[in-house]
């Protein structure tokens, strides 16, 4: 299949720059993943789709103030560090900008507490940097750092916890599972009063996030790899769900990711932890879930892709379609998506 083949028209004023005050009063399309139908309602009416017996899945990921502005110590350069993975203790790949002033031995100071010593190169921007600190880590990361918002956001986030879901819980994230963004707190509770399961995996959110697909065959896309989690538990769980052909409902794409990787795997839901490079774009066969939470993805990208596995390519650009012209609001702080 062709990346072209999942391009659509959408008008720049359509991307969210801000989130909503009230996270569950974002719009939600329902596409029937069988018949193509579309209805349009608000998230807070996602329970009226949810059963008695059905598993929601929700990543617990959270996500970093994982942006730093330095300077070089030799020439007072303003370097720009976005950090993406832990590779081993305090040494951390990052994306750095402007990247030709970043060499091997560079040393980045962000304030007197933080440094950072460029150990290795790699292409688009890619380095590895060895970090130095006074004090605890996470700390000094939540006192200097910015939330590490999409390239596609321009506004200034006037809190932080906006972009973190309000169920997240273990740090190491680049990007927020956004799908996520929309639940309160009150929400999750009257789910549950539905008698729905409410579990928990985690998969930290990467690179790819921010990267488009380069190539004109997709199945040519390289994927980056994630890091993710499954307990016990939510395994046993989602098994005796599976045996009793309950619903498996997965928030976010994020998740998605996780529950089919553990499955293709082994064969079942099992406690583990690893890492995921899957690349699901149609053609796929589903095998952990059943329906979806979502987001709207950017043109041609993997996320797109793997939504276009689930529904079909034609009902999910048609369902995009309908979206731009009752102009809901796309990706990271836009409208969401159940696709049953």
């Amino acid at each position: 299949m062709r990346t072209e083949e999942f391009d659509y028209y959408l008008p720049e004023e359509l991307i969210a720059q801000t989130p909503l005050e009230k996270r569950d009063a974002s719009r939600l399309l329902v596409l029937d993943k069988e018949t193509g139908e579309i209805e349009h309602k608000h998230f807070s009416d996602i329970v009226d789709y949810l059963n008695e017996g059905d598993v929601l899945v929700l990543n617990d990921t959270k996500v970093m103030p994982a942006r730093l502005f330095g300077t070089k110590i030799d020439t007072n350069a303003v370097i720009e560090v976005l950090m993406l993975k832990e590779e081993q203790a305090d040494i951390w790949t990052c994306l750095t900008r402007p990247a030709k002033r970043v060499k091997k031995g560079t040393i980045i100071k962000f304030s007197d507490k933080l440094t950072a010593q460029c150990l290795e190169i790699g292409e688009d921007g890619i380095r590895k940097l060895k970090f130095f600190y006074k004090g605890i880590f996470y700390e000094i990361l939540d006192e200097l750092g910015e939330m590490p918002l999409p390239p596609y956001i321009h506004e200034k986030l006037k809190e932080k916890d906006r972009y973190q879901t309000v169920y997240a819980k273990n740090i190491g994230s680049a990007a927020a599972p956004t799908a996520g963004l929309h639940f309160t707190k009150e929400l999750l509770e009257k789910i549950q009063e539905k008698g729905v399961l409410i579990e928990y995996i985690t998969l930290h959110v990467g690179l790819g996030t921010f990267r488009p697909v380069n190539v004109d065959n997709i199945e040519n896309h390289k994927m980056h790899s994630e890091y993710y989690e499954m307990s016990e538990e939510t395994a046993r769980v989602l098994n005796e769900a599976k045996s009793k052909q309950k619903r498996i409902i997965s928030v976010g794409t994020t998740s998605t990711r996780t529950l089919e990787s553990i499955v293709n795997l082994y064969g079942e839901f099992k406690a583990c932890h690893g890492w995921t490079d899957i690349f699901i774009y149609p053609g796929y066969e589903f095998k952990a879930i059943d329906s979806l939470i979502t987001n709207f993805h950017l043109p041609k990208s993997t996320l797109i892709m793997l939504v276009s596995a689930l529904a079909g390519r034609e009902k999910i650009l048609t369902a995009y379609s309908e979206a731009v012209k009752k102009k809901y609001r796309f990706f990271s702080f836009g409208d969401s998506m159940f696709i049953k």
